[in-house]
């Protein structure tokens, strides 16, 4: 495939048979983010104002329907023990780990697009219009997502494991990328001004840390991003 960063051997991987009760609650915060941030506008808003009523009351419907799936071990993660063992396995993706790593994408997708038009109009304007840019295209594109995840597009979200060595690589790969750029760009949203100066150097340092952060995951220097090649067994969340 024209790789030449690091990799790792599956038989090479240390093989859990059960997922310990601290792994597994360690992993709910994870799903708790990753549907609190689904509804985008509110969530902006949460960035923009405070936290206010609608968000404790979305936050509430959150922590119960994943704590409930958490019981019933339907989140990627809270397993009672892991689901892939074998990483080339052509084996059935269950529909919670489809629903879930899709609206994980969503996350990590959405966002940062949305962040960037909004900077590059900024830049391009000297008028900021974020807040209206995620109250037009957030749901729009939240449906493209949403529609690839459901036909199987996306990295781990196929209909079958089979392609799991790779495809983890390419989600916790973006993860790693726009959490880290997300997060420098919130800093300079709060320290510079909303000047088209400021707006351009928050959309090259937001740009910079996207490229960077995802040439070093194309290298498999950060964790979870390296290639699982062909061996015995692999164990994988």
């Amino acid at each position: 495939m024209g790789y030449s960063g690091k990799i790792e051997y599956s038989e090479q991987r240390k093989i859990r048979e059960r997922n310990t009760t601290i792994y597994r609650m360690c992993h709910l915060p994870i799903w708790i983010w990753v549907y609190f941030l689904a509804p985008g506008p509110l969530t902006f808003s949460l960035f923009e104002k405070g936290f206010h009523l609608g968000n404790t009351i979305w936050l509430c419907t959150v922590l119960i329907g994943v704590f409930i799936a958490g019981y019933f071990a339907q989140l990627p993660g809270v397993e009672h023990r892991p689901y892939i063992l074998r990483f080339d396995e052509d084996k059935p993706n269950p529909l919670y780990r489809r629903v879930c790593y899709t609206f994980a994408w969503n996350a990590v997708l959405n966002f940062a697009l949305l962040n960037m038009a909004g900077l590059v109009y900024a830049v391009i304007t000297g008028a900021w219009r974020l807040k209206q840019i995620y109250n037009a295209a957030y749901i729009p594109l939240a449906v493209v997502i949403l529609l690839l995840g459901l036909a199987g597009k996306l990295p781990r979200v196929g209909f079958s494991t089979k392609g799991e060595g790779w495809e983890r690589r390419y989600f916790y790969g973006s993860v790693w990328a726009v959490t880290i750029a997300q997060t420098v760009l919130l800093i300079l949203w709060k320290a510079l001004p909303e000047t088209r100066t400021g707006s351009l150097i928050k959309l090259l340092v937001f740009v910079g840390v996207l490229a960077l952060v995802g040439m070093m995951a194309a290298r498999g220097v950060l964790p979870r991003t390296r290639p699982i090649l062909p061996g015995e067994t692999m164990v994988s969340d």
